[in-house]
């Protein structure tokens, strides 16, 4: 792959030789507890299976290991048993309060671990969920998220617990270039961040020989430079496409490679480059809006398929080579809750109902020759046509006049004139019902904000659609349109 940008210089000798001769030799749990990889079960969706038919699933798919976004009580019972290692989650809005006193940490653990430990083998109990992305909490909870974990390893210690590793989940975006710090080399922390709260993040990592834990998404990366980056590379079937690190000059095969080893040289710059590593989330979308691009069955197949496969054989990567790590797919349903874009609600490795997106096997045993086809993937390339976003077919089915008429006045009540057109005796105040109403309402608003960040979503009313909605003299504005 060509670099677009000047080669920055080559990193010194002694640096190269401590960041290799700290990590090279250190192996570290594996991927799945030896199985197969573990699966995000997030659950903000309606009607998805109960916790044991979501086991059932979760051995159908071969998983080796459990990640829950909570310390769910129904979710931990159902997973007792089971002998998958299990991670649970502190939630952010606590952390503070954790921080701030070893007797609320303790009772934490109390309620939310020992009634379930070691009947369910609680692994990790992660502290947060990417709390480093919202800014909204920069000062009430990042310089607590250190001082949490050491309350809650204070209680662990105190009852004897040593099996649970403590950490947290962070997104890439705790790197200064983002998701995409091309070349790794060049990777470092933000500088809000660095020295504030990573480097003793790390101090703690390290001290109690735990995990880095990163979101770490090719999709989005890819999705953002599709121009430059093969989508072939970011699915792991680059064939004979490399990228070579003009300040390493190690040799990349796939786009997941690079993502984690930008993170091990980020904290090798803080001196914390033996600090082990483990992918909290990864995945691909099996769908998206029209205006998004990839988001597909195809490719969601393609790129988990070749991650078990590939990581069963724990080739860690080129700054890490046969280092293993804990790997966790996103996620085990499509949540169809879950606000923003398509791509939100479509990671699934099930439907709602509980019929797999696609056959997988997670153990990465089973030859990739061996699955059926896939079906041809259609938005590979940016969708160029007029896109309108309507209250959904499900909403008008099963209407809730209710949260259908609150979205309405929230959309009419935003921006200029959005909803002047469906007044008494304007062109599209005919036919006067909720539903033609809402939708000309949604769209009109979507259209007014999309730009800066609107999503078709409306509490899970609202549908993107290519098919013309005007009628009449009634004309709906289209994305081609709007500024």
């Amino acid at each position: 792959m060509a670099v677009s940008m000047a080669a920055p210089p080559l990193l010194t000798l002694p640096f190269l030789f401590l960041l290799f001769a700290t990590v090279a030799c250190r192996g570290a749990y594996g991927a799945s507890g030896g199985y197969g990889l573990g699966v995000n079960y997030g659950r903000v969706a309606d009607d998805i299976p109960s916790p044991r038919r979501s086991v059932e699933l979760l051995r159908a798919a071969g998983a080796g290991s459990v990640k829950i976004y909570d310390a769910n009580p129904g979710v931990l019972r159902a997973l007792a048993g089971t002998r998958w290692p299990v991670s649970i989650m502190v939630p952010n809005e606590i952390i503070p309060d954790l921080a701030a006193s070893v007797a609320a940490a303790d009772r934490w653990v109390a309620k939310n671990l020992v009634p379930y430990y070691p009947a369910t083998r609680v692994k990790f109990l992660l502290v947060g969920n990417e709390i480093l992305s919202d800014h909204s909490i920069a000062n009430s909870t990042w310089p607590r998220l250190v001082p949490a974990m050491e309350n809650i390893h204070r209680s662990l210690r105190k009852r004897g617990i040593s099996s649970v590793k403590i950490g947290t989940t962070l997104a890439m975006d705790a790197l200064a270039d983002g998701a995409f710090p091309r070349p790794p080399s060049a990777a470092t922390f933000r500088a809000d961040i660095a020295e504030a709260v990573v480097r003793p993040l790390l101090h703690f990592l390290n001290g109690t020989n735990s995990y880095y834990f990163v979101d770490a998404y090719p999709y989005f990366v890819w999705a953002d430079n599709n121009l430059t980056v093969s989508l072939d590379y970011a699915l792991f079937q680059g064939g004979r496409l490399r990228y070579v690190d003009p300040g390493t000059r190690l040799t990349y095969t796939n786009l997941l490679d690079e993502m984690l080893d930008a993170v091990v040289i980020a904290m090798a710059k803080l001196g914390y480059g033996h600090v082990k590593l483990a992918i909290a989330e990864t995945g691909w979308p099996n769908g998206c809006d029209y205006d998004q691009i990839g988001g597909n069955v195809h490719n969601a197949a393609i790129y988990n398929r070749n991650l078990a496969a590939r990581m069963v054989k724990n080739p860690g990567t080129p700054v890490r080579p046969g280092a293993k790590m804990p790997v966790f797919v996103f996620s085990l349903y499509n949540e169809d809750l879950k606000p923003g874009p398509g791509t939100e609600r479509h990671w699934g490795l099930y439907y709602a109902n509980g019929t797999a997106v696609y056959e997988i096997d997670l153990t990465g045993r089973r030859p990739l020759w061996s699955y059926p086809p896939l079906p041809a993937p259609e938005n590979n390339t940016p969708y160029k046509g007029p896109i309108w976003c309507l209250l959904s077919a499900a909403a008008s089915n099963k209407l809730n006049e209710t949260a259908v008429g609150n979205a309405l006045t929230y959309a009419c009540g935003q921006g200029n004139g959005t909803c002047d057109a469906i007044q008494p005796g304007k062109n599209c105040y005919m036919p006067n019902t909720t539903v033609a109403h809402a939708s000309y309402a949604f769209n009109s608003y979507w259209q007014q904000f999309r730009k800066i960040g609107a999503t078709c979503y409306f509490n899970n009313l609202a549908e993107q659609t290519i098919k013309d909605p005007s009628h009449g003299s009634c004309k709906f504005p289209s994305s081609l349109e709007s500024p």
